[in-house]
């Protein structure tokens, strides 16, 4: 069939046409419905399907994320443990309460013992707290020679004790060099202030909330 042919059909009169330009036009008719039902109809099936296959894959990922923490398991409680074993040591080191005193004496021994003169040693009035330990600041003022200084500074570093040198500037004076500071010890709290700062600071986070 020519393209005249095709051009001289009278669109009022398709019951009348040949074979082939009906079929077209069925064709034709047939995929327009077809576009205008998945358009209305299967475009909520078509979004909800994009949806599943979303979250098909959040799940997969949430999978492998536990899958690789189920197989380093063993891992993770080994390595949990040796941090425990880290924490309790460092513990340890932290004097208790009554033990302050005598590592007070052991600071000023040190000093002493290399050959310094103490024209200052005074704790702090307070003590800083923190959740399960308490930090106490001593400034101190001690004169002498640089090496017995530095002497100084290494032996308490070494005390069994946890003890810090902070702030320090060395001025000459008169008698020679002196060296101020401030020092600070910890001691681990007892259950009753750790019992204290937790029930503080709740209330704290309850304040702030109401704010």
């Amino acid at each position: 069939m020519s393209l005249d042919e095709l051009r001289g059909l009278n669109i009022r009169e398709v019951g009348n046409w040949p074979t082939l330009p009906k079929v077209l036009v069925l064709a034709v008719v047939f995929l327009v419905i077809v576009a205008l039902g998945a358009f209305f109809d299967w475009k909520d099936q078509y979004e909800a399907l994009q949806k599943a296959e979303a979250t098909e894959n959040t799940l997969k990922g949430e999978y492998q994320t536990k899958k690789a923490k189920a197989v380093n398991y063993d891992l993770y409680v080994a390595q949990l443990k040796d941090v425990e074993q880290s924490f309790g040591a460092l513990v340890k080191q932290l004097p208790n309460r009554s033990e302050i005193d005598a590592l007070l004496t052991d600071i000023n021994q040190a000093g002493l013992g290399r050959g310094l003169v103490f024209e200052l040693f005074k704790p702090a009035v307070s003590e800083k707290m923190a959740e399960f330990y308490a930090e106490l600041p001593i400034s101190i003022r001690i004169t002498g020679n640089y090496h017995d200084m530095g002497a100084f500074a290494s032996d308490v570093a070494q005390l069994p004790r946890i003890v810090t040198l902070n702030d320090l500037s060395i001025v000459n004076d008169k008698s020679g060099l002196a060296l101020e500071a401030v020092a600070k010890t910890f001691r681990y709290l007892d259950e009753e202030e750790v019992a204290k700062q937790r029930a503080a600071a709740r209330a704290k986070d309850k304040e702030k909330a109401k704010k």
